[in-house]
């Protein structure tokens, strides 16, 4: 029996208590933007140590390189900060829904709208390739998705089932929604022939899968559904830990905290809700959203929640002050994605990015002196 899921201790890492206390808002410069990343909407982010993959409804998953990013232009180079390295061509004919990556980024999966699964590895040269493809049974992702199709077609079963996927810390394990409310996790390690090992399966109450995460410590795994279910799971003992109450309506994003104390979930109620992930508790309710809330992340601390809304606002969050500390407005077109990149240890200040409706990728950092 597997104990957990890629076990990773996040180190120096402290998260606060959930005390009010009232200050001096930050402030988040944009620093650089990317018009045209892709050729539609980008729907979603995956950050490595040293790279950012993003996928659109358009076929092609496009990397661009983090490392050693320069604020302050100085040179040409410097002028260019996260510069497009890889884009693999045509891997998701009819455009790619959800990406995501391991801590390491060695290890990657996406998701397509045809229904296919595919899982990526890192090279030495950090150049990507197709490990495989996992085929489920079930309805494509795109008829199940839209609501519309009563009956299943064979074409329909002879592509994936899944929607919403997660990897856990060291990128073996990769759990993934269906459009039934089934948490499916397979060990990427043992894919062939279009099939991995299934090393459980979590059932719901049917309510279709809109997103999914691994904590950190490998232990968990949390799923929010379109009827405003949140569900835990321990991998140790493959059962459900808690049925979370608080959000009635579909919850898109949800997110463990580095440390694994608390999850985050939010959605079309335009809150993000705290819940301590021991007890099952809901501890706080953070309000400002006008919108949808499509995407949330923490950063690698635990101390600041982003969120990003159907509206195209950004918000960063203080889990200490339990109150909303910045706000950015790039457009009035939808954020699908939002995700802090890794704090390099000479940065001072932590560096996010944004993604939607407006085809752009936009980098904001915190502004020196907050």
């Amino acid at each position: 029996m597997i104990a957990h899921y890629g076990t990773y201790r996040t180190p120096y890492i402290s998260e606060p208590a959930l005390t009010v206390w009232y200050g001096q808002s930050k402030q988040y410069l944009q620093t650089h933007t990317l018009p045209d990343a892709h050729p539609t909407d980008v729907f979603s982010l995956a950050v490595t140590p040293s790279q950012l993959l993003s996928a659109s409804g358009s076929s092609s998953i496009r990397v661009h390189s983090t490392k050693g990013q320069i604020i302050h232009a100085d040179t040409a180079d410097d002028e260019h900060p996260y510069p497009l390295v890889q884009t693999l061509e045509k891997v998701h004919p009819l455009g790619c829904h959800h990406i995501c990556s391991s801590l390491d980024g060695k290890v990657a999966a996406s998701a397509g709208f045809n229904g296919e699964l595919r899982v990526w590895a890192c090279g030495d040269d950090m150049q990507w390739v197709k490990v495989g493809d996992i085929v489920g049974t079930g309805h494509s992702c795109a008829a199940s998705s839209s609501m519309v199709a009563d009956t299943v077609t064979a074409d329909e079963k002879k592509v994936g089932e899944h929607w919403a996927i997660a990897l856990s810390q060291d990128g073996r394990y990769l759990a993934c929604t269906t459009y039934d409310g089934r948490v499916n996790v397979y060990d990427t390690s043992t894919i062939a022939n279009s099939k991995a090992e299934k090393i459980t399966q979590y059932e719901t109450k049917g309510s279709f899968g809109m997103c999914v995460d691994l904590s950190s410590n490998g232990e968990m795994t949390a799923s929010g559904h379109q009827n405003g279910s949140i569900y835990i799971f321990n991998n140790s003992t493959k059962r459900l830990v808690h049925s979370l109450n608080g959000l009635i309506k579909p919850v898109r994003s949800v997110k463990f905290s580095p440390a694994c104390k608390y999850l985050a979930a939010a959605g079309d109620a335009r809150v993000i809700a705290l819940y301590d992930t021991r007890s099952g508790e809901q501890v706080a309710n953070l309000t400002g959203h006008a919108s949808w809330i499509m995407s949330v992340d923490w950063n690698w601390s635990g101390e600041y929640l982003l969120s990003g809304s159907y509206d195209g606002k950004a918000k960063i969050w203080s889990l200490e002050r339990r109150e909303c500390i910045a706000t950015q407005t790039e457009s009035e077109r939808c954020l699908w994605s939002v995700k802090w990149l890794p704090k390099a240890a000479a940065a001072r200040n932590e560096t996010f990015v944004t993604a939607g409706a407006g085809k752009v990728l936009a980098f904001y950092r915190e502004a020196s002196g907050t």
